[in-house]
C-alpha cells in the first residue's frame, strides 16, 4: 500500500488540472450524501407523515369525543389565537419560515467566514436530526410538542442547507453545477424513497404483529431522524479537507476575517442588503424563486393532507403514492439535467413551471376515493419535482458573487423546502375559511404563474457577468 508521501509525490507529478479534477470528483461524491441524508426527513416526516399525524393529534385535543378521521369544528388556542386543527400544520410551517428568514441570513454570513463549513453542516444537521427523532414522543394530545419539534427541525434543516448549497460552488465549476446538483437531488430521492418503502411496509404489516398505526407512524418518524443524523457523518468526514477559500475574497473591508466570524458576519450582512441592489438579475431570480418554490413546497407538504382528508384515501395509499413519486423523481432529476445540458437550465426550469401549473389545475378535479387518479397525478409531479428544484439551485449558484456563496444562499434557503411562507399561509387560510382543501390547492396556481413570469424576465448572462462569475457554455 503506498504511503501518504508516495501519494503526494504522485499527485505532484500529475498535471495540475488532473489533480484538481480528482479532488473535485471525490468531494462531489461526499457532497451528494447530504441530499441522501436529509431527504429521509423531508420525505417521510415533512411531506408524508407529520402533517396528517399532527392534525390527528390536534383534532384529538380540540374534539376529544370525536372519532379519528372526522373533521373537527372546534379550535385550538395558540397564544390566544384560535386555530383550526386542520390548519395547524400549515400555520406551523409559516411561522417557521418567518423565524428562518431572520436566522438563515446570519447563518449564511457566518458560514462564508468559516474555515470549515462542513463542521457547521454537521452541527445543524445533528440538532435537526435530534429534534426529528424526538418526534417519536408526540402522542395523545401533545400537539404543542409536535409544533416545537417541527420548528426546530425545520430551522436546522434550512440552516444546514445554507451551508450545503454554498459548498456546491466550491466542489463544482460552472459547467458542472447542473449535473452535480441534479445528481445530488437524484441520490436524495433514492435515499428518501428507500426509507419511505421500509416505513410503508411497517405501516401495512405492523398490525399483523401487534403494532398499531399510530405507533408505526411514530417509529417511522424516529427512523427518519436517525437516518438524517447517521448519514450526515459521510459528507462531514468526506469534506473535512475541502480546500479553503480566501475569506477576504469578495468581502468588504469592514467584514475582514480578523473581526471574527459572528461580528464580521453582521457587518457583512449589512452590506449584503445594500449591495443586493447592485445585482438586479440575482434579486429578480430570488423574487421568482420565492413564488414558484413556495408553490412547489406547499404542494409537496400538503399533498398528504389533500389525499387523506379531502379525497378520503387511506394513509397506506398516500404513502404508496409518495413512494412511487420518490423513484420517478430520480429519473426526472436526471432527465432534466440532461435536457439542461442541451437547451440550458433556464429554459428547462421555465418548461417545468408550465407542467406544475397544469398539475395544480388538474388536482382540483381529482375525484374523491379514486386512488389511480391520485397516483397518476403523483407520477406527473415526480417527473418535474426533482428537475425544477435541482436546476433552480444550480441556476442561482451562477448568480452568486464569489466569496459570498453561503450568505447569498441563505436568502435562497429561507424560501427553500420545508419553509414555504406565502404558500402555506394561503393554503391554511383558504381551508379555514372554506373548509375545502380543493380550493386551497387550486389557489396555488398563482404562485407558478407569477414565478414563471418573473423568471422569464431574468437575464442570466447579464446576472452571471455582474456577479463576476464564469458563464457556462449553455445557460
Amino acid at each position: 500500500m503506498p504511503s501518504s508521501t508516495d501519494r503526494s509525490a504522485e499527485a505532484a507529478a500529475l498535471p495540475e488540472g488532473t489533480t484538481r479534477r480528482r479532488r473535485s470528483t471525490r468531494h462531489q461524491r461526499a457532497w451528494y450524501w447530504y441530499d441522501w441524508a436529509n431527504s429521509a426527513y423531508v420525505t417521510t416526516t415533512a411531506a408524508v407523515l407529520m402533517g396528517p399525524y399532527l392534525t390527528t393529534v390536534a383534532n384529538r385535543a380540540a374534539c376529544p369525543d370525536q372519532p379519528v378521521g372526522q373533521s373537527c369544528a372546534a379550535h385550538l388556542s395558540v397564544l390566544g389565537v384560535p386555530v383550526a386543527p386542520g390548519s395547524l400544520y400549515s400555520y406551523t410551517t409559516t411561522v417557521t419560515t418567518v423565524v428562518s428568514a431572520l436566522l438563515l441570513i446570519v447563518v449564511g454570513a457566518v458560514a462564508d467566514r468559516s474555515l470549515r463549513p462542513q463542521r457547521l453542516l454537521g452541527w445543524f444537521a445533528g440538532v435537526g436530526a435530534a429534534a426529528a427523532s424526538a418526534m417519536v414522543l408526540v402522542q395523545g394530545t401533545a400537539w404543542q410538542l409536535g409544533v416545537v419539534l417541527i420548528m426546530v427541525a425545520s430551522v436546522c434543516l434550512g440552516s444546514s442547507m445554507v451551508v450545503y448549497d454554498g459548498i456546491l460552488c466550491r466542489v463544482a465549476p460552472p459547467d458542472d453545477r447542473d449535473r452535480v446538483s441534479s445528481r445530488g437531488w437524484a441520490l436524495g430521492y433514492v435515499g428518501g424513497g428507500l426509507l419511505l418503502a421500509a416505513n410503508f411496509l411497517l405501516l401495512n404489516l405492523g398490525p399483523r404483529v401487534g403494532i398499531g398505526t399510530e405507533t408505526a407512524v411514530r417509529i417511522s418518524l424516529l427512523s427518519a431522524g436517525l437516518w438524517w443524523g447517521l448519514f450526515t457523518v459521510i459528507p462531514v468526514l468526506g469534506l473535512r479537507d475541502l480546500p479553503a477559500r480566501p475569506l477576504a475574497e469578495g468581502l468588504p473591508p469592514e467584514a475582514a476575517p480578523e473581526r471574527g466570524a459572528v461580528r464580521g458576519a453582521f457587518a457583512q450582512l449589512r452590506d449584503t442588503f445594500v449591495e443586493l441592489r447592485g445585482y438586479p438579475q440575482t434579486l429578480l431570480f430570488l423574487l421568482a424563486y420565492l413564488f414558484f418554490n413556495d408553490g412547489i413546497q406547499t404542494v409537496i407538504g400538503s399533498s398528504s393532507l389533500y389525499g387523506t382528508l379531502e379525497l378520503g384515501l387511506s394513509q397506506s395509499q398516500v404513502l404508496l403514492t409518495f413512494l412511487v413519486v420518490q423513484f420517478v423523481a430520480v429519473g426526472g432529476a436526471l432527465i432534466f439535467g440532461r435536457v439542461a445540458g442541451r437547451i440550458g437550465a433556464w429554459r428547462t426550469v421555465l418548461g417545468g413551471l408550465v407542467v406544475w401549473t397544469l398539475v395544480v389545475g388538474v388536482a382540483y378535479f381529482v375525484p374523491s376515493g379514486v386512488f389511480t387518479a391520485f397516483l397518476a397525478l403523483g407520477i406527473l409531479i415526480g417527473l418535474v419535482m426533482g428537475g425544477t428544484q435541482a436546476l433552480a439551485r444550480s441556476l442561482y449558484s451562477q448568480l452568486v458573487p464569489q466569496g459570498r456563496e453561503s450568505e447569498f444562499f441563505s436568502l435562497y434557503q429561507a424560501m427553500e423546502r420545508g419553509t414555504s411562507w406565502f404558500g402555506t399561509l394561503l393554503f391554511g387560510v383558504v381551508h379555514q375559511l372554506t373548509h375545502s382543501y380543493r380550493l386551497s390547492i387550486v389557489a396555488l396556481v398563482a404562485f407558478f404563474v407569477i414565478g414563471g413570469v418573473l423568471l422569464s424576465r431574468v437575464d442570466m448572462r447579464e446576472g452571471i457577468r455582474a456577479a463576476g462569475n464564469e458563464a457556462p457554455a449553455v445557460v
